[in-house]
């Protein structure tokens, strides 16, 4: 199964949505390209004066493209719905309130903040708040061919945490106290800024279509 966009349909090209996928991947090729071969522990522990580049840090390849497939599938509805310097503004509150919660939380962190999934999670949130019927429109495969489906927005959010998830518990595996729990918690920090913040910001919301049924 695969997600390929939401079925509320945009008035303009989600630039920004674009920008910040590019930018994403283009960091994590960066530390890769770099011989960094295990993720950012290895650039900086967590801190404030690393709060900017860890907004588009990731802790694996496994990482950065749920976070991406999340911002893809998530962001242009915000993005259509206010103006672009606003929706990079919620996504920058976001991964800021993320990397702020963990500081809180782990002063002393062993493990570094990866402030991307904070920004995304202000995303995600967002759209629900403000779109919490919205469907995603999927390519199923199965045996010998494949097919359309519309599914509800908890199944690729599911997915998304399911990835946090795992992404905590390796962290959890490779220090020996507490800062990889905390990590694995920091996106909630991104989460309330996008569930406080965007209705506030939002200023051209668009209906959902309905589903009609069809009586047999």
């Amino acid at each position: 199964m695969l997600p390929l966009k939401d079925n509320l349909g945009t008035d303009r090209l989600p630039v920004v949505t674009l920008l910040l996928i590019v930018a994403n991947v283009a960091v994590y090729l960066l530390i890769q390209g770099g011989g960094i071969a295990h993720g950012p522990s290895e650039v900086e522990t967590v801190g404030y004066a690393s709060a900017v580049p860890s907004l588009f840090l990731h802790a694996g390849l496994l990482h950065l493209l749920a976070n991406m497939l999340a911002l893809w599938l998530f962001g242009p509805a915000v993005e259509d719905s206010m103006s672009r310097w606003r929706y990079l503004l919620l996504y920058l509150a976001g991964g800021l309130a993320a990397i702020a919660l963990q500081v809180a939380l782990d002063p002393h962190a062993t493990v570094p903040a990866l402030g991307a999934s904070g920004a995304v999670a202000a995303v995600l949130g967002g759209c629900l708040l403000l779109y919490p019927r919205v469907r995603f429109v999927s390519i199923v495969f199965v045996p010998l061919f494949s097919t359309l489906v519309e599914l509800p927005a908890w199944v690729p959010v599911a997915a998304w945490v399911a990835v946090q998830a795992i992404v905590g518990a390796t962290a959890l595996s490779d220090v020996a106290d507490a800062s990889g729990a905390v990590a694995a918690v920091a996106p909630v920090g991104g989460l309330l800024v996008g569930l406080l913040a965007v209705k506030l910001l939002a200023d051209r919301r668009k209906q959902v279509p309905v589903r009609v049924k069809v009586a047999a």
